[in-house]
């Protein structure tokens, strides 16, 4: 199937789905990548304690210093957006979606997507999933149980079918 005619597709079933929706009707299922993905996911933590050892610090300092130099409410306004941020980070939760011929994940606030063609070698460390793709796109991808929480064991397995499926290099440390 071409991938415009993919995109009318897609399209068309989610302007479908919406009218079924508002009739009460069971949605239709056009797209069956969702339902073929295996989705493993993580939780950020690391970032979010940092900004907020960092709010907590610019309190301080504002709070301990004899000097008011800046309004109060200008530090209660960035001591609060300091939190909503760590708080924001905190609560999306990183993903590795592994589908029927493609790996995709969040990264820069953006789903990126590779396919099995751009994979170049999948390496599995005790706590660490590393998948590299061809030439310098993007980099590597790297998720960790330490960093993210990540369930690395049932990601290294499913990569592990994944990269027999297409004769990817998997690498075992």
């Amino acid at each position: 199937m071409a991938r415009s005619f993919q995109r009318m597709v897609k399209k068309n079933s989610a302007s479908l789905n919406k009218q079924r929706k508002k009739h009460g009707q069971p949605s239709i299922h056009a797209h069956k990548t969702s339902a073929t993905a295996d989705i493993y996911k993580g939780r950020n933590f690391v970032l979010p304690i940092t900004l907020v050892a960092l709010a907590a610090l610019f309190g301080m300092i504002n709070f301990l210093s004899g000097e008011k130099m800046q309004s109060t409410t200008v530090v209660v306004v960035v001591i609060v957006l300091y939190v909503f941020l760590a708080l924001t980070i905190f609560l999306r939760r990183p993903f590795l979606r592994v589908e029927k011929d493609a790996v995709s994940t969040i990264k820069y606030n953006r789903d990126r997507k590779i396919t099995a063609e751009n994979i170049s070698k999948i390496k599995l460390g005790a706590g660490s999933v590393v998948i590299e793709q061809k030439g310098k796109r993007g980099g590597n991808w790297v998720f960790t149980r330490l960093i993210n929480r990540y369930d690395t064991n049932a990601m290294g397995e499913r990569l592990e079918r994944f990269a027999t499926t297409f004769n990817i290099p998997l690498e075992k440390s």
